[in-house]
């Protein structure tokens, strides 16, 4: 096969926090997804996703923990560093773990300056909206694109008695204004009712992404291993699987086992 005829692989401009804004304006829709490992990244990014968010969530579909909080700021470098590298067009997300944001604006900056100086990614996400305010406006001022989220916020599961749907619509509306004030460039709506996801989403100049927030946000985030079917136990309700691949590997697992312990894998074809 000649040089000419090899498939060539289709690329497509990085995603810049600019040209996420300017989709809002356009009315285009925004899709994001977790990742947290090379291998996951370039797939995703090969299939054209806007926004890779190496999330704190790792700290339960990967680490196995009960909650977000756990993941510290070292391993959420690691794995961004990762999926940095596995991404060449889609812009990169990093969550700040618990509890760097709430440790004063100094550390918070020097956190977030690591996780754009060690990895390929390109902006940071922190939880919460007006107490919030300082520290997304000296993140933004040091250069340093900030994803806000609002709604149910994982890193304060205790605060909130659990995994609830936030329906205090002025105290949403309140934290949404504030982020978008202090310099976010989009924000995360997380579990609130429909109605008001879609308030806030015409009230805002940025961009909202909803998960657990109704259609009418500007875009949508799942994490990649409810969205793939890989998640043992509960799953939200506002997630749809669009695969079941822990059947697949399950049933392929079981196969091979079957195969060498009946010494029918390596077959003369699979030796040398």
């Amino acid at each position: 096969m000649n040089e000419s005829s090899q498939p060539q692989k289709k690329s497509r401009k990085r995603l810049t926090v600019p040209d996420l804004i300017g989709k809002k304006s356009r009315g285009e829709k925004i899709t994001m997804l977790t990742a947290y490992d090379f291998t996951m990244a370039s797939l995703l990014d090969a299939s054209g996703v806007d926004v890779l968010l190496v999330g704190d969530s790792m700290a339960m579909v990967v680490q196995g923990h009960e909650n977000t909080l756990p993941v510290t700021l070292d391993e959420m470098i690691y794995h961004s560093e990762m999926v940095g590298r596995g991404s060449e067009n889609a812009l990169v997300v990093v969550d700040i773990p618990f509890p760097i944001n709430h440790q004063g604006i100094h550390q918070c900056v020097t956190a977030a300056g690591r996780i754009l100086k060690e990895t390929r990614c390109q902006a940071v996400k922190l939880e919460g909206g007006a107490e919030q305010a300082e520290v997304i406006s000296a993140l933004v001022t040091a250069g340093i694109p900030v994803m806000a989220h609002v709604g149910l916020r994982p890193q304060a599961v205790h605060t909130m008695g659990g995994y609830k749907i936030q329906r205090d619509r002025d105290q949403i509306m309140v934290d949404a204004t504030a982020a978008q004030e202090a310099g976010a460039f989009a924000i995360v709506l997380e579990c609130i009712p429909a109605e008001i996801a879609k308030e806030l989403t015409d009230h805002l100049d940025i961009p909202t992404i909803g998960i657990g927030a109704g259609k009418h946000c500007d875009g949508q985030v799942l994490v990649i291993n409810d969205m793939l079917g890989l998640t043992s136990g509960y799953v939200p309700s506002f997630v749809k699987s669009y695969a079941n691949l822990k059947e697949t590997i399950q049933a392929a697992t079981a196969e091979w086992c079957t195969e060498v312990r009946e010494q029918e894998f390596p077959s003369d074809d699979n030796s040398f």
